[in-house]
């Protein structure tokens, strides 16, 4: 076997040995079913479906349903954590129900995206190599549950707490993410649907205020979740209140905001407008547009 089909497997062992640490640390004080603790059930859960998803997604080589699995995976986890623990807590229905439409409009909105494009270029080059396209969904496994940690501990904790303000003041936070990410992204495939809107890039609503606003968005959604979940936690639990700086981490250094600016700089880097604008709007914070910058977005028609 070859270096390049090695490595693949190499780093699902690396993965599976994080997602081990997080699931004992998770399950700390947690609740049990059927003398399996549900936290560490519920990371199963994360991986397994993801597997089972990948089996009919390489036999027909398409990545057409990816973004939905791994959607579909955080209502299960939040469903399945709630269910097994039985104890139907308000902070804990709470939590859940936040991540179940949260998933639900996410998974909607990248299912139709990919429906419009016709597919996903990321995929292009790895979803006819078995490693790859099989590390592929094993790292989507991972995002589901790092993601997801903090809440799906509260969930299953053995020491649940009542609703207090901490809990109403991470829903406030939540709901401001998300009004940002729907906004943001409503925002974006409005103007992509626009013909004449083709090879230009956005610059008017949110993202006038910020190159990236649907990712602030999400980041806002997960510090939320964490807000809430943060009081029903104790001892390992709160190892899993990486679930915000994983989400950060992994939108502002890996597979966000990196691709998508290396992507904008070669499609417009020799753009004066672009680069007005790369230079005029923070790349993840909003900020208020100066009155130059948002009398230059209206008349150009660019966000």
């Amino acid at each position: 076997m070859s270096v390049a089909n090695i490595r693949p497997f190499l780093t699902v062992a690396g993965i599976l040995a994080v997602a081990t640490v997080i699931a004992v640390a998770g399950s700390h004080n947690g609740e049990s079913v059927c003398g399996i603790r549900v936290f560490a059930l519920c990371a199963a859960i994360a991986f397994a479906a993801q597997w089972l998803a990948f089996i009919p997604a390489y036999r027909a080589h398409t990545e057409r349903f990816f973004d939905l699995a791994g959607s579909i995976t955080f209502v299960t986890v939040a469903v399945v954590g709630v269910v097994a623990v039985g104890n139907w807590e308000p902070r804990s229905l709470v939590i859940a129900t936040l991540i179940i439409v949260w998933a639900a409009r996410l998974g909607w909105h990248l299912s139709q995206r990919v429906r419009a494009s016709g597919g996903d270029r990321r995929f292009d080059s790895i979803k006819m190599h078995f490693p790859s396209f099989f590390l592929t969904w094993t790292l989507q496994g991972l995002w589901v549950l790092l993601t997801s940690a903090a809440a799906v501990a509260a969930i299953t904790t053995a020491k649940p707490e009542p609703l207090d303000w901490i809990a109403f003041a991470g829903i406030a936070i939540w709901a401001l993410g998300f009004v940002l990410e729907a906004v943001a992204d409503a925002q974006k495939r409005a103007f992509r649907s626009d013909r004449a809107n083709r090879n230009r890039f956005i610059r008017t609503g949110l993202w006038a205020w910020s190159r990236h606003p649907n990712y602030f968005g999400e980041i806002v959604i997960w510090v939320g979740i964490a807000v809430i979940a943060a009081p029903a936690l104790s001892g390992w639990q709160w190892v899993t209140m990486v679930s915000p700086v994983f989400v950060f981490v992994l939108l502002t250094r890996v597979s966000g905001i990196p691709i998508l600016e290396r992507q904008a700089r070669a499609r417009w880097g020799k753009d004066q407008d672009y680069r007005e604008y790369r230079a005029a709007t923070p790349v993840l914070v909003p900020r208020r547009p100066t009155p130059h910058r948002a009398r230059q977005g209206s008349e150009t028609d660019l966000a």
